[in-house]
């Protein structure tokens, strides 16, 4: 659907896709995908919206330009979004601590000062808080905790704010918490009365809002049936609801491209503001320059161009935004699946309309083969001075659960937790002072236990102490993954040995 079908000149514009419209539908047979949907705006101008497949298998709904898809994490621009017209207005800085804004819950400083975690910090991913994710299904008794419960629980900072980038949920829980309190109004209003509606995006909501149940597109698991619904205990991270047609009006409104039905809700400037990368991502290709700013992912190298982007995927979602600059271009592809195939789409979009996006993607795709080929993982030789027992613990919201690791010479990492019995730290890896592995055990704690886990340490040497956080992960489209504070030290309390 178009903005403009009868236009001649959108016509000969929608024939540069022809190729991608064919491609699609034979995509979506052969990965299981139920539906996608494409919106793709350019000098702020729809070019082309269309959908593929069933929105609802079931009821033999299709998919439109206006099906509610499940945003999943590019809620996290949206809320900033919404952040920054606070700031516009003088009530948020975002460089004061994000503590100032909350209630009686704050964030724990475990290292280096919590005065340190700005709201910035919080939104760039670098204020120390860990790997965080967290779902509530409708068909399980597991009721979704108030958000300052959530704080106490897992608001940890197990880095220095400002240290390093660690990609969290919860900070975008806790920002959407920041704008309730700041406004008074619940985040689901605030969203609608302040960006949803200022912006034209009439098929947009946090959760599905009322009059919009018929539009929502089912979220399908990787057995192709319908997931129940579910939430989060970090809403403002992962819980809006948008269709492709309204999702690329606000990448063009990101653009800077004012359409007239759309208010200035931010200046130009607070726009540059949000794109500006203040964390840098790490990267497997070093000359990626990746980066994150307040809410946007960035890239200053994306096959020849400069891209600020976010993308989206949970049980039953897969989405993606992508925005060229230079080009006032702005793809959106989602999906009611878990999948590759929106970016892959996104890529077939614009590699039709740059040619020296495809060429270069053509190379990177050759680079990235080779680099593949040529990778091979060393063998864990743990640095002098791991070798030995560290002893400690976990700290969970239940107590302390004690913790010891044995370093041996030959590279093994033996580990208890608790009385329960010795296993090993797999794939362990020690880089640039971060310890990595994972490891079978029980954190103890009942929301760690809803399902099968394992344990995955992220631990800074600092020297005669490791610390960091172990997260509880478990896998599927109902899978969890809560972090929890963990200190050793050199030959520290535990079990002898």
């Amino acid at each position: 659907m178009l903005d403009h079908p009868a236009d001649p000149s959108v016509r000969i514009q929608t024939a540069i896709f022809n190729s991608i419209r064919e491609w699609i539908p034979s995509q979506l047979v052969e990965t299981g995908v139920p539906s996608l949907t494409v919106a793709v705006a350019r000098d702020g101008e729809i070019l082309w919206e269309e959908g593929f497949g069933w929105a609802d298998r079931e009821n033999r709904v299709p998919a439109t330009p206006h099906t509610l898809y499940s945003l999943a994490s590019i809620s996290k621009p949206i809320t900033a979004t919404g952040l920054m017209v606070l700031k516009g207005r003088g009530q948020v800085d975002l460089d004061r601590p994000v503590n100032d804004y909350l209630g009686e819950a704050k964030l724990r400083a475990r290292v280096g000062d919590a005065a340190d975690a700005t709201v910035r910090r919080v939104a760039n991913h670098s204020s120390g808080l860990p790997l965080h994710y967290h779902f509530f299904f409708e068909d399980e008794p597991y009721p979704l905790p108030p958000m300052d419960e959530t704080v106490r629980r897992y608001g940890n900072l197990v880095t220095a704010p400002g240290e390093r980038y660690q990609y969290s949920n919860l900070g975008y829980g806790v920002l959407g918490y920041v704008i309730s309190r700041v406004s008074g109004r619940p985040y689901p209003d605030f969203m609608r009365e302040e960006v949803f509606l200022p912006l034209g995006m009439t098929h947009a909501s946090v959760g599905v809002g009322p009059g919009l149940e018929k539009y929502q597109a089912v979220r399908y698991g990787p057995d192709g049936l319908p997931l129940p619904f579910y939430d989060f205990d970090h809403p403002a991270a992962s819980a809006v609801f948008c269709s492709a047609h309204d999702l690329v009006r606000f990448g063009m409104f990101h653009l800077k491209a004012h359409l007239p039905d759309q208010k200035a809700i931010l200046s130009d400037e607070a726009i540059d503001d949000m794109q500006r990368p203040t964390a840098q991502k790490p990267a497997a290709d070093p000359g990626g320059g990746l980066g994150y700013g307040i809410g946007w992912g960035t890239a200053e190298n994306d096959v020849g161009y400069r891209s600020v982007s976010h993308g989206g995927g949970m049980g039953g979602v897969s989405t993606l935004l992508i925005l060229i600059p230079s080009e006032k271009l702005a793809v959106a592809v989602l999906s009611n699946a878990s999948s590759p195939l929106p970016g892959r789409t996104a890529q077939e979009v614009l590699s039709a309309l740059l040619p020296a996006y495809a060429a270069n993607r053509a190379r990177a795709q050759a680079w990235q083969r080779q680099e593949g080929e040529k990778a091979q993982t060393p063998a864990f030789k743990p640095a002098p001075d791991l070798i030995g027992r560290w002893a400690g613990g976990a700290h969970t919201y239940k107590g302390e659960v004690p913790l010891t690791l044995w370093f041996q010479e030959d590279g093994d990492v033996h580990a208890r937790l608790g009385d329960q019995m010795e296993t090993l730290l797999n794939d362990a890896r020690f880089e640039d002072g971060w310890l990595t592995g994972r490891m079978m055990g029980d954190i103890g704690t009942e929301d760690a236990n809803r399902r099968s886990c394992t344990l995955h340490a992220t631990l800074k040497l600092r020297g005669q102490a490791l610390n960091g956080a172990v997260t509880a992960i478990s896998q599927g489209p109902r899978g969890n993954a809560l972090s929890h504070w963990v200190e050793l030290k050199k030959g520290g309390r535990g079990d002898a040995r």
